[in-house]
């Protein structure tokens, strides 16, 4: 079949791997052009897919000015930059591959939606883990009724200690105004999930959340602001910048304090950049802890917990039905079905398939779906929907927004509140 054309609009990390799609499978996708403000990602891109130099714009507003690109955009953005050029993509003829979250406003979910719906575009929202082999055969379990109907959902995410210095305390998400509140930032993956396997609506979460740890009140005595300017405990503390940045084999935590690898350039952002403040000093306001409860309209209840202060970066969930119980954990890959009065446990142990790296398998087969979605519609074979579109995504959005206000306003929050 002829590939699907690609723009890529954002070049960081995100976008070069949805776009690795394209190398090995070329005759699906083939990136065609980027929109990138900085030089060391557009010529990474550049050289990565193999297209000319008259492709490579500065921004999104010199890609639209040049006439239409391609079959459809990839949008990796941050976050306060992904509702205007997806609405303009969208206006433009595009189909759309968005990041999540989809916006940091509700109301321009909403918009994205609608843009979609009236201009007949595929919007898909990169909601990974719904692609993963690990998530997706807990959903076939739960289909095939293997613990009756299901009840109750128990869902964690382990975040990781290191994890939230890196993104939430250092890093670019680690503000709620320039980025996200983190259970959108970080958790509209779970809150997706967790619609998926309710087989509902949510109606209403009530939700409890804080900045304990990771403030001024509980830095050594005699901290500096900076790691590498004589922290007295360097030699005990885990959070302890130059050890993850300035090593030989940082990888991509090192490239998010600068794109320049050089040693020189690394400690000079240990110096003066964000990625070298002690965590207890830095300027975040996120919460590192949070709870959220939510009711459905099939009676499903759920327990999700999202905390900074594991060891291990994972999802936990546990699955409790009428007939028997699911546990599981992302990181071993491991799923336990315990039917009730059996008395035995089956145990599957998933083995990742090569080739779709990331997010336990889901990144390639989210990129395979959307370009076989764009290519079923431009190919004349018909309406088609991508698995995680906007119109499924929407939903799961609303819930992390009434999440972030019931904990704000200390308050149960009815997701009518956003119709």
């Amino acid at each position: 079949m002829k590939p699907v054309t690609i723009a890529l609009i954002g070049a960081g990390l995100r976008g070069i791997r949805y776009g690795e799609y394209a190398n090995k499978q070329p005759h699906e996708m083939k990136i065609v052009s980027v929109a990138e403000p900085d030089d060391f990602k557009r010529n990474r891109a550049k050289e990565a897919f193999g297209f000319p130099g008259e492709k490579c714009f500065k921004s999104w507003d010199e890609l639209f000015a040049a006439g239409k690109q391609s079959d459809a955009v990839i949008i990796c953005t941050r976050d306060q930059d992904h509702y205007i050029p997806a609405m303009k993509a969208l206006e433009a003829g595009y189909h759309v591959m968005l990041e999540k979250p989809m916006s940091p406003s509700w109301k321009e979910c909403i918009e994205l939606e609608r843009m979609a719906e009236k201009h007949n575009r595929i919007l898909t929202i990169c909601h990974v883990l719904r692609y993963a082999p690990f998530f997706r055969t807990l959903k076939q379990l739960l289909d095939e009724g293997r613990i009756g109907r299901l009840m109750s959902i128990q869902h964690n995410e382990n975040v990781g200690y290191w994890h939230q210095a890196h993104s939430f305390v250092r890093g670019y998400f680690n503000r709620a105004e320039r980025s996200s509140p983190m259970i959108l930032a970080k958790s509209c993956h779970d809150m997706d999930i967790i619609q998926w396997f309710a087989g509902g609506r949510c109606l209403s979460v009530a939700s409890y959340g804080h900045l304990s740890y990771f403030n001024k009140e509980n830095a050594p005595e005699g901290a500096p602001e900076y790691c590498i300017d004589g922290c007295p405990v360097a030699d005990s503390c885990v959070y302890y910048a130059p050890d993850t940045y300035l090593i030989d084999n940082g990888g991509w935590k090192a490239e998010a304090a600068s794109t320049d690898p050089s040693f020189e350039a690394r400690y000079k952002a240990m110096k003066e950049g964000p990625f070298g403040r002690c965590v207890f000093q830095s300027d975040n306001d996120v919460v590192d802890h949070q709870v959220v409860a939510m009711d459905f309209d099939n009676e499903v209840t759920v327990a999700f917990t999202m905390s900074a202060f594991t060891e291990k970066t994972s999802r936990t969930l546990k699955l409790m039905g009428t007939t028997g119980e699911i546990r599981a954990t992302m990181e071993t890959n491991e799923i336990e079905v315990r039917p009730f009065g059996a008395g035995r446990t089956e145990l599957i142990k998933l083995e990742e398939a090569a080739g779709h790296v990331g997010h336990g398998g889901g990144d390639g087969r989210l990129v395979q779906d959307f370009a076989r979605t764009v290519h079923a519609l431009e190919s004349g074979q018909g309406a088609s929907v991508s698995q995680t579109s906007a119109k499924e995504s929407v939903q799961s959005h609303l819930m992390a927004f009434a999440a972030e206000r019931s904990r704000v306003e200390k308050r149960m929050v009815k997701l009518e509140e956003f119709y």
